[in-house]
């Protein structure tokens, strides 16, 4: 191969005048594509996003010109490094996206390698269909990587893995020439003699036709009964066919391409076998275990029932749960041993057709293993907990990089697969091993299908992480082969397991293996050095052994870690490249633009690759972090789904007040940051401000002025204040339910003052004391704009001034949700370590206006009684930092108490505001787009009796100026629903 330094740049400019989609050589692109979810990192050469299948064959031919590598990727979710190197990285993920054609009648559909599987799903429920490979990334997963790397995922035990169901495709071959691979009928592979594809076909029929040849891949191929074998090239499955076998089924070569990782061909368009869709009544059985070995054997007894999946959560995944605000509540059924440890929690699906037949079945299988003396707790969960469940379940990846520290749960042997039989025996074979070496491991996934998700502990930053990471894939090799397993059950052999594939096949078969590579791929241009001809696996690490990096100062605290650390826990599992199609907020760039550049991931890439290699005194100074943080909303949406916790909104406020420090403060940046004070000068003649925005060439003028965009309306200032009202309005009697303490945020002070004054009117008439305590604004803006010194003297004055006054039985209550949730936020790791517990105590009691009424509502001091009876429709679309750091469950029992109300979530993520962000010239259309995501088209279906409800400021002016209509703060619908 050419190295990246040897490469003539002038080749890569005609190339990139040659191809219809875009070619990337900076360094910003090259490192975030220098890494996937697994533990190597290498920079790759350039970043192709191919646009046409013409593009693909350009591509090739410089390939083949130029002796580069190709490597082919879509999410980028590979465990084994299947899609890091030093070559050319081909992203087919943004557009080789289309479902082809649907034959329901013949129950088959075609995709292009970009399909998402939970989306192309989607597409066949209408038709009853259903594609069955499951993967836990499946919200992202594309169908190319599927193939690559022959997923299965959790109900493999119906399903099988994605081979099983590959009818045919199209490829594109090494010499740039076409081919369609499929199932041959008998007399056909005789007639296979052109160009290379005819040359595929005769070696493998000179391969798998010579005695020797069988006897050796029967003898040393995994164990025929593992239903998750993906060791090497599959050719033990196509000995299995016709002519080699008797009577076997058509050779099929994509027997071969099922998790060949992209080093045999490109993959145009593929053609996948459907099944009906699953039961309807999805039943859970979760059994509760004291030990792993237990949850394992009564694994063999709940195979007996013909589950549809069998799924392992071990206590280590469940620690990881309870300090995740998300999969907190996903965990809702777990029960405690009696010593008070986390259970091993086996999830046995049981679905069937109706309600009755699971709970019959769940009962014998509840007796069958209490007779056996397996389990201690046994919940049956139906409907909308048994999403929760196998969220919960499918996190486990993200979850485990939230252990604190630079000790993770590694992926080295993780994905070894045995028979279910021997599972027990193995497991307990394996944990003797780490035992003796003073290690231990996390297990989860697959106990149904003889393949637990296996990850020791491991610190990959020092050289005894380096060693040990060798160390327990060597021996836990050796014990895989002893049990005539497969070293890799679904997620391949990539860089991790290429060099022990000699060893778990024997030499003769390796020696077969590379025949077929030099035979596709006789210049190895596509996806090198994966499954044969692999580097030792110890190299081109993530982390280099005992590298030195300094100590940060950070105006954040990052709670048992450093700013570093807090990046690093981004394990490159993806969670955050899954569309609007799948629901949630994060990532509301990357749902809009669908660019790598702008996933959560990429930022916390960026960040950890610049911290820990940068040569700069300030780490941050980097125009790099910049450019990649651009598209960053902050709009916490990955605080609370990023199972690995990742707040990349707080580290972009960290970055931008780091680079401040060096560069300075924009001039746009400091008027959003001191909105209150800017604001409040304009109050003072608001008559005059609102002249100006009111007309339009005004506003734009003015718009332009400071950087918006001109077409962005701007919110007007109120006659006067909610404060100087508030001062003349008398106290009413009758304030028999406690004092509130309303934290009278910027937003509504100035602008939002009738939306103030209705909640402060609501809350008097049911029974309140409502007062307005003395205090700063909330920082909000300072923090928007990464203005943290400002902020933290902020937060300071507001912890002082109300510490004393607020408690339980007095909480503050605030208006606007992304003003009150920076006490729960941002105030505990921003102010003065002297001040930290102050900050705790203040945050536990201060409270949404929904969250408020909606205690008041269980406490039974807020009744239905005092709301008219009337019908109405409200659609709510939900705050995204109320989504990420509280719940919209209270604002929809709060807008459920009238009797006749109904409360309808809108299934958006973020409106594509957040604060200031979407008034910024240069970001107005990204904004606009991911409006139309879900939330414009949602609200404007709407007939005008509906209700638009929405708690933030930003979210209501969106709204508006994407739709035409008005937006009702919650606690205006509450107050227009009040008996008068």
């Amino acid at each position: 191969m050419t190295s990246a330094s040897a490469a003539p740049v002038l080749d890569f400019q005609v190339l990139a005048q040659q191809l219809d989609g875009p070619l990337f050589r900076d360094d910003t692109m090259r490192t975030l594509y220098a890494t996937d979810a697994s533990a190597y990192r290498e920079m790759p050469l350039a970043v192709v996003m191919p646009s046409t299948h013409e593009d693909l064959k350009r591509l090739i031919a410089f390939a083949r010109t130029h002796r580069v590598a190709l490597i082919p990727r879509t999410a980028g979710t590979s465990l084994a490094g299947q899609v890091v190197g030093s070559g050319i990285v081909v992203d087919l993920s943004k557009s080789f996206t289309k479902i082809l054609e649907i034959n329901p009648e013949e129950k088959w559909v075609r995709v292009q390698p970009g399909v998402v599987r939970d989306e192309l799903n989607l597409a066949l429920k209408p038709y009853g269909l259903y594609f069955g490979p499951e993967t836990s990334t499946a919200n992202r997963a594309m169908i190319g990587g599927m193939v690559g790397n022959n997923s299965c995922g959790s109900n493999s035990v119906v399903y099988g893995s994605t081979r099983e169901h590959l009818l045919e495709v199209k490829a594109i071959l090494s010499d740039g020439s076409e081919a369609v691979f499929g199932p041959l009928q008998e007399g056909e592979l005789d007639q296979k003699t052109a160009g290379l594809e005819g040359t595929i076909y005769q070696k493998l029929r000179e391969i798998l036709s010579e005695p020797t040849n069988q006897t050796e891949i029967r003898k040393n191929f995994p164990k025929r009964t593992i239903e998750r074998r993906n060791t090497g090239y599959a050719l033990d499955m196509l000995l299995d066919c016709a002519p080699f076998t008797p009577g076997g089924p058509p050779l099929n070569l994509c027997r071969l391409i099922a998790g060949s990782e992209g080093t045999l061909c490109f993959l145009t368009e593929i053609k996948l076998n459907l099944v009906p869709l699953p039961p309807k009544t999805q039943g859970l059985v979760c059994a509760h275990f004291d030990t792993i070995d237990e949850a394992l054997r009564a694994t063999l007894v709940a195979l007996k029932y013909h589950p549809q999946a069998v799924e392992l959560i071990d206590s280590y995944v469940l620690e990881c749960a309870a300090t995740n605000a998300e999969q907190r509540k996903n965990a809702f059924f777990v029960k405690n041993t009696e010593a008070g440890e986390y259970p091993a929690i086996l999830v046995v699906d049981l679905s069937r057709e109706s309600t009755p037949e699971v709970e019959a079945l769940a009962a014998r299988l509840e007796a069958d293993l209490r007779a056996q003396g397996l389990g201690f707790h046994f919940p049956l969960l139906f409907g909308e907990d048994t999403k929760k469940i196998w969220t919960l379940r499918k996190a486990g990846l993200g979850l485990l990089a939230n252990l604190p520290g630079d000790e993770k749960a590694v992926a080295v042997i993780e994905d070894t697969a045995v028979d279910v039989h021997d599972q027990p025996d193995y497991i307990r074979e394996f944990n003797e091993i780490l035992t003796r070496h003073g290690m231990s491991a996390v297990h989860y996934a697959h106990a149904g299908s003889g393949e637990l998700h296996l990850r020791p502990i491991i610190n990959l930053k020092t050289k005894e992480g380096h060693r040990q990471f060798r160390l327990i894939a060597e021996e836990i090799a050796a014990l895989v082969k002893k049990y005539d397993g497969s070293l890799s059950g679904e997620h391949g052999d990539g860089r991790l397991r290429g060099e022990f594939i000699p060893k778990m096949v024997g030499e003769h078969n390796y020696q077969l293996l590379k025949e077929v590579k030099s035979t596709w791929d006789p210049q190895a241009i596509f996806n090198p050095g994966k499954i044969v001809d692999t580097p030792p696996m110890d190299t081109f690490l993530r982390y280099e052994a005992d590298h030195p990096t300094p100590t940060f100062k950070t105006y954040f605290r990052y709670p048992d870690q450093d700013v570093l650390q807090h990046a690093e826990q981004c394990n490159g599992s993806g969670d955050c490249r899954k569309t609007q199609l799948s629901g949630g907020t994060m990532c509301p760039s990357y749902m809009a633009t669908r660019n790598e550049k702008d996933t959560t991931r990429a930022r916390a890439n960026i960040l950890r690759e610049m911290l820990t290699r940068s040569p700069k005194e300030n780490r941050f100074d980097h125009e790099e972090i910049k450019e990649v943080y651009d598209l960053c909303l902050a709009c916490k949406g990955c605080k609370g789904e990023c199972p690995s916790n990742v707040d990349v909104a707080k580290l972009k406020m960290e970055f931008l007040q780091q680079y401040h420090d060096i560069h300075g403060v924009p001039l746009r940046s400091w008027l959003v940051g001191n909105f209150s004070r800017m604001t409040g000068l304009a109050s003072y003649v608001p008559w005059a401000y609102n002249f100006v925005f009111e007309k339009v060439a005004l506003r734009k003028i003015a718009n332009k002025l400071v950087g918006f965009h001109p077409e962005r309306t701007m919110p007007l200032l109120h006659a006067r204040t909610l404060r100087s009202w508030f001062k003349k309005q008398p106290t009413p009697a009758g304030a028999t339910h406690g004092k509130v303490y309303l934290f009278c945020d910027e937003f509504t002070n100035y602008n939002d003052v009738e939306i103030g004054k209705k909640a402060i009117l609501t809350l008097q008439k049911l029974g309140y004391e409502v007062i307005i305590p003395e205090h700063a604004p909330s920082g909000r803006p300072q923090l928007s704009k990464g203005l943290l010194k400002d902020a933290k003297k902020i937060a300071e004055q507001n912890i002082r001034m109300l510490r004393d006054v607020i408690s339980h039985d007095a909480p503050l209550v605030g208006i606007e949700p992304s003003a009150i949730l920076t006490f729960r936020d941002e105030y505990p790791d921003l102010v003065d370590e002297s001040l930290i517990e102050d900050a705790k105590k203040l945050a536990q009691n201060a409270l949404q206006f929904d969250e408020f009424v909606a205690r008041e509502i269980e406490s039974k001091r807020i009744t239905p009684a005092a709301f008219t009876t009337e019908k109405r429709l409200i659609k709510l679309h939900g705050h995204c930092q109320q989504k990420a750091i509280s719940s919209m469950v209270p604002t929809k029992k709060m807008l459920s108490l009238p009797q006749n109300y109904t409360v309808q979530l809108i299934p958006s993520g973020c409106c594509g505001m957040a604060g200031s962000f979407g008034y910024e010239a240069e970001h107005y259309d990204i904004s606009m787009q991911i409006g139309e995501l879900v939330l414009f088209p949602a609200v404007r279906q709407q007939p005008e009796e509906v209700i638009i409800a929405a708690p933030g400021t930003s979210c209501r002016h969106q709204i508006h100026d994407g739709t035409g209509r008005k937006a009702l703060h919650p606690a205006e619908v509450l107050w227009e629903a009040l008996v008068q």
